[in-house]
C-alpha cells in the first residue's frame, strides 16, 4: 500500500452527521410566516370583496351572514383551503429566498410554524368555528408540504436573475 506523500501525518477528520437544525436561519422563517399570514388574509379579502360579494349580490341581499354561510359550504372551504395553501407556499418561497440555502427545509419550517400559530390562534378564539373534520385534516396535512413547495420553487429559481453565463451558453445550475 502506497501512502500519499502530500499527507501531513494528521489523522483524517471524523465524519459526523449534520443535525436537523444545522444551517437553519431563524429570521427568514419569521419573515416567511409573516408573509404567509399577510398573503393568506390578503387573498381571502380579495376573494371576499372582489369576487364573492359580486357573485352573491346577483342572487339578492348580501350580508356577513351570507358570506359566512357560503364559506362553510364545500366549495367555500376548498377555495379557502387553496388560498391558504398558496399563502403558505408564498411564505415558504420568501423564506427560502432570504435564507439562500436549504430552501426546502426553510419552506417546510414556515409551514410548521404557521401550523403552530394557527393552533394557538384557534385556541384563543372565544367561539370555535365548526369546521368539518375532513377539512381540518386536509389543512393540517397540507400546510407543511405547501411551505416545502414554496421552498422548492425558490430552489429552482436559485441563481436566476443576472447570473447567465455567456461563456458556455448554459443556464445557471447546469
Amino acid at each position: 500500500m502506497q501512502l500519499d506523500p502530500r499527507r501531513t501525518g494528521s489523522p483524517p477528520q471524523r465524519i459526523e452527521p449534520t443535525g436537523f437544525f444545522s444551517g437553519i436561519k431563524i429570521r427568514p422563517i419569521i419573515v416567511g410566516v409573516v408573509v404567509d399570514y399577510i398573503a393568506t388574509y390578503a387573498g381571502m379579502y380579495a376573494y371576499f370583496f372582489g369576487y364573492l360579494a359580486k357573485e352573491l349580490s346577483k342572487e339578492g341581499e348580501i350580508s356577513s351572514d351570507t358570506i359566512a354561510e357560503y364559506m362553510m359550504t364545500t366549495e367555500g372551504l376548498l377555495i379557502g383551503f387553496a388560498i391558504g395553501a398558496l399563502g403558505t407556499a408564498i411564505g415558504g418561497f420568501v423564506a427560502a429566498r432570504k435564507a439562500g440555502q436549504l430552501e426546502i427545509k426553510h419552506g417546510g419550517l414556515v409551514g410548521f410554524c404557521s401550523l403552530i400559530i394557527s393552533f394557538i390562534e384557534g385556541a384563543m378564539r372565544e367561539e370555535g368555528v365548526p369546521l368539518p373534520d375532513w377539512f381540518r385534516l386536509l389543512s393540517v396535512l397540507a400546510i407543511v408540504p405547501a411551505g416545502m413547495l414554496g421552498g422548492y420553487v425558490a430552489e429552482m429559481f436559485k441563481g436566476i436573475g443576472g447570473s447567465y453565463r455567456a461563456s458556455n451558453d448554459k443556464w445557471p445550475r447546469t
